[in-house]
């Protein structure tokens, strides 16, 4: 025991001489390093994700210790932070809708200011509340741009397209010639997996590519590309449609082929390949066709067809249209750091129509009787017949390339170089009767061709700094264009005395003429945006542009005689130039907090309009400054709940014609005489946005408004001229328009958009609500006199989808809507056209492998002329029988407008007179089709034996 005790002591004491002198290889005689004392408040940070590796936005987060109770949520980017903790050791509590809730202890330094958290990782949860399966995360989700549907929500049958799914989804209205409206608002552009598809055509993503391939789609606010990198937003976004992969659907191949052939020369032959490998995509769609125009286009631009496949009867246009229009694209990741997306389209289009129209010009007081030198009665108008047959032949060429180099962690590269050709023929042969104040007959022949070959590039740098969040970047953009035109007149015009009948015209005249046309543009545009982050939550943003447009534009008329020599007109010869520069300075203030955002700055744009018109001595050299304020403020309860406000203020430049200080004679019967003291106009504009997916109830509510304001708005005012006619030794009476220009204020417009969605028993029954409420006040001018006008537009919309089974499907829909407007102007017209539309639309599977389906629509119009409207009934149907064991081949038969009613009726009312139009329908014809669909799918992308990470868009990280 003592042995035991005196080791026990040298132990201790040698241990006391190692502390003191620093230990082997220490410092003799330096006192050792004190231990920092413990901060009195630090700050806790961390972010949440879910087994995907995508941040959880809206996450409740608490803290608890023995000094501490704190609760926050995480924001767009799925990051907590907590300030002012006092205690280092505390247990966390996550809890988020969808996600097993989690509690976490921690025991840190006491000693640190910061402490950084490992990521919590949630896993999703499946539970039932009150009878409603709510499985992962909710069907709808609201992020800060950005509006996503999870697609596995959304039942469709086997071998449906993306349009089937679309339309089942709450705030989507799909027509069938392809356009998409999302809560009112047109989707302008296609993605897939985050980047542009098939050229960015809507119509052929959805039409081709297959429901069951989608894990999500989104509708992004789309600011352009250099917002997306940098964050700063300027100008007003268009939709955007982003449909992301299955994981298991990211590596595969799909085909799908359809040959159809019907009655009065109809075919229909389509084709559709596409590989995909993760970021890796390539693609070919073409189609080959000879349809009408319009005979199934639905969706509420269409007038009263609905969203559900009904085909309307009022608006759209009538005759035949052939088309071919292949398409090319491909993607991929050219190694870890450049990634290139590539498309080549061409489009052919040959319409005939033949159109009909009917109306009414009205006169403003005081308007001069040449005849009599006096003022005409109260009432005076000129009615107008106008029958026409036209042939236009269009065709395209579109390349794009896009490549993006990811040169290092803190260097980004793109380039985006384009190419398009324009060319169109168009003919047109027309009868023209004028009656009234103005007596005349025009039969004319008019021959138009013109060429637009374009081409351009943008180029984007960023680099981002050692500094979280402070980048800088700089855009140059190039578009080079040059149109030429040619358009032979040939117009036999007989003139009459008011006096005389029809048939015995006073004199005629025949007018030949060829004008041709050019207009070189060349713009560019410079942009440096600087972002400099201020803290944790706001942001000081900086960006200045400069943008020049020129143009180069020249217009010779040459009169060809009876024997068909051709002769210069010196009077209507129009060669001119001018450029128009714009500088926009900007400086925001942007404050990102977890549940909400706020932009506030000022935007100042000096402008330059310059130009001059050859053989005039006259030039014009026209500069403005403009500030607009910047406002932006989102505020978001959860991550489906959401409100958002913004102001807009754009300033507009008059043209060149508008303001030129002379008169253009390029055509006669209507001189163009610019007046240089315009003001540029300037539109306000302030739009909200309210969203809200009640999950457990699975409901949906969204809302949009929109008000606006224009100052200085250019009007243009025509002014009726009289003039002497002489042909043959004879004079007669008969007018010119002048066409002046002013600025006017006052004019207003407030649209407003809903729609509320709820869906029962998993959604076999779902009721759908839309609206759309516009009213707008206008100011305009004719004869010198100002008209201001009212005008309403009321659209309700209801749409019920019951589908209790695999079997069964009816899509019942009602719609009414009303268009009124009135005039000061007396005697000006007043509008107002009510419809209201009875559709309905299903299927039917029987035998498990045969399909009936069917649209129904019946429209009730009022307003319109009676001779114009028929209240049409249209029906289409359609049998389907599902071939080989797979069920991948797809016989049918199509009969479209068994009733033969189908027509399309628009009316066009303006302050001084209305037009009504009838177009041709041939709309009633059979179709016979084989489809054939083809899929094989090698299940998820790998990379080095892993499953690769994606981003939220849907693109692969390429490691």
């Amino acid at each position: 025991m003592k042995k035991l005790y005196l080791l026990l002591v040298v132990i201790l004491f040698a241990q006391q001489l190692f502390a003191q002198g620093g230990g082997r290889g220490g410092s003799r005689g330096r006192s050792p390093a004190p231990l920092a004392p413990p901060v009195p408040f630090r700050e806790v940070s961390g972010i949440v994700k879910d087994t995907t590796d995508s941040p959880i936005i809206g996450a409740v987060i608490t803290l608890t210790s023995k000094t501490d109770t704190l609760r926050t949520a995480t924001n767009a980017d799925g990051i907590f932070v907590f300030k002012n903790v006092k205690s280092a050791t505390f247990i966390l509590s996550i809890t988020e809708i969808g996600y097993v809730p989690s509690a976490r202890k921690y025991l840190n330094n006491d000693a640190s200011k910061k402490v950084v958290l490992d990521p919590i990782i949630l896993k999703s949860d499946t539970y039932m509340l009150k009878e409603v399966k709510i499985n992962g995360t909710p069907s709808i989700t609201y992020k800060t741009d950005t509006v996503e549907y999870k697609a596995s929500d959304y039942k469709v049958r086997e071998n449906a397209t993306v349009d089937e799914l679309l339309r089942k989804m709450e705030g989507m209205e799909v027509g069938s010639d392809g356009t998409l409206t999302h809560q009112g608002q047109q989707v302008m552009k296609a993605r897939l997996n985050g980047k542009d598809y098939a050229g960015g055509n809507v119509a052929q993503a959805i039409q081709n590519l297959p429901a069951d391939i989608v894990e999500k789609i989104q509708i992004v606010d789309d600011y352009g590309d250099e917002a997306a990198r940098t964050g700063v937003k300027d100008g007003t976004p268009q939709k955007v449609l982003n449909i992301t992969t299955r994981a298991d659907r990211s590596v595969g191949d799909i085909g799908r082929l359809t040959a159809g052939a019907g009655s009065d020369d109809r075919y229909d032959e389509r084709a559709f390949l596409q590989r995909i490998d993760a970021n890796e995509q390539i693609g070919l769609i073409g189609s080959y066709k000879n349809t009408v125009n319009g005979v199934a286009s639905t969706g509420i631009n269409s007038g009263a067809g609905g969203s559900y496949g009904s085909s309307s009867s009022s608006g759209g246009s009538g005759g035949t249209t052939k088309i071919i229009s292949p398409t090319f694209s491909y993607r991929d990741d050219w190694g870890k750091k450049i990634e290139v997306n590539m498309s080549y389209g061409y489009n052919y289009t040959d319409v005939n129509s033949i159109n009909s129209s009917d109306g009414v010009q009205l006169y403003a007081p005081g308007t001069i009787n040449p005849q009599t030198g006096k003022p005409y009665p109260s009432g005076a108008n000129t009615a107008f017949t106008n029958n026409s047959v036209a042939n236009n032949i269009t065709k395209s060429h579109t390349a794009n390339f896009d490549m993006e180099y990811s040169i290092d962690s803190a260097n980004y590269l793109r380039f985006q170089p384009t190419y398009s050709f324009a060319g169109s023929n168009n003919d047109n042969i027309s009868q023209y009767y004028q009656t009234g104040v103005i007596h005349q007959t025009s039969l004319g022949n008019t021959d138009a061709s013109s060429t637009a070959p374009s081409y351009g590039a943008t180029l984007f740098y960023q680099h981002i700094f050692k500094k979280k969040r402070r980048n800088i970047s700089l855009q140059l953009t190039y578009t080079h264009t040059n149109q030429e035109q040619t358009n032979e007149q040939d117009n036999h015009i007989l003139y009459y005395n008011d006096s005389t009948s029809l048939t015995t015209p006073f004199l005629d005249s025949l007018v030949h003429r060829v004008v041709q046309r050019g207009n070189l543009s060349n713009s560019f545009r410079a942009s440096l945006t600087y972002v400099e982050p201020l803290n944790l939550v706001s942001q000081l943003e900086f960006n200045s542009q400069l943008i020049y447009r020129g143009y180069d534009n020249n217009a010779f008329t040459n009169n060809i005689d009876s024997l068909g020599h051709s002769t210069p007109i010196d009077s209507l010869t129009n060669v001119y130039h001018y450029s128009f520069t714009e500088e926009r300075i900007a400086l925001n203030y942007r404050l990102n907090k977890t549940n909400y955002n706020l932009s506030l700055g000022v935007t100042a744009i000096p402008t330059l309009l310059q130009g001059a018109r050859q053989g005039y001595a006259g030039t014009v050299d026209h500069s403005d400054f403009t500030l607009i304020p910047i406002f932006r403020y989102q505020y978001s309860w959860s991550r489906q709940e959401k409100f958002s406000i913004y102001y807009t203020g754009t300033p507009t430049e008059p043209t060149f014609n508008e303001l030129q200080p002379y008169t253009d004679l390029t055509n006669p019967q209507n001189p163009v005489i610019g007046n240089p003291d315009l003001k540029p106009s300037f539109t306000n504009a302030v739009t909200a946005q309210y969203n809200n997916y009640i999950a457990n109830s699975q409901m949906n509510i969204s809302a949009n408004v929109n008000a606006s304001t224009i100052n200085n708005q250019v009007v243009t005012n025509n002014i009726l001229v009289p003039i002497d006619i002489t042909s043959n030794g004879k004079t007669s009476k008969s007018f010119i328009t002048d066409t002046r220009y002013l600025n006017l204020s006052g004019a207003y417009a407030v649209a407003g958009n809903y729609n509320i969605a709820k869906q029962y028993d998993d959604r076999k029954y779902n009721l759908e609500l839309n609206g759309t409420i516009n009213y707008g006040y206008n100011i305009a001018m004719t004869n010198n006199v100002e008209n201001f006008s009212t005008s309403w537009t009321f659209n309700e919309r209801l749409g019920p989808r019951i589908d209790p089974n695999d079997w069964f499907e009816i899509n019942p829909y009602v719609s009414y809507d009303v268009t009124k407007s009135n005039n000061s102007l007396p005697d000006a017209p007043d509008n107002n056209v009510r419809t209201a539309a009875l559709s309905v639309d299903g299927k039917v599977y029987f035998f498990e492998t045969w399909l009936v389906g069917y649209s129904a629509s019946k429209n009730y119009v009022t307003g319109i002329s009676s001779n114009l409207t028929k209240n049409p009934f249209v029906v289409n149907a359609y049998f389907e029988k599902e071939l080989f064991k797979k069920r991948n081949g797809i016989l049918s038969v199509q009969f479209f407008d068994l009733f033969d009613q189908n027509n399309f009726v628009t009316r066009v009312t303006t302050p001084t007179g209305y037009t009504d139009t009838k177009s041709n329908a041939l709309s009633r014809y059979v179709m016979v089709s084989f489809r054939i669909n083809l899929q094989k799918w090698s299940g998820a992308a790998k990379q080095h034996g892993k499953l690769m990470q994606r981003r939220g868009d849907g693109s692969f990280i390429n490691n």
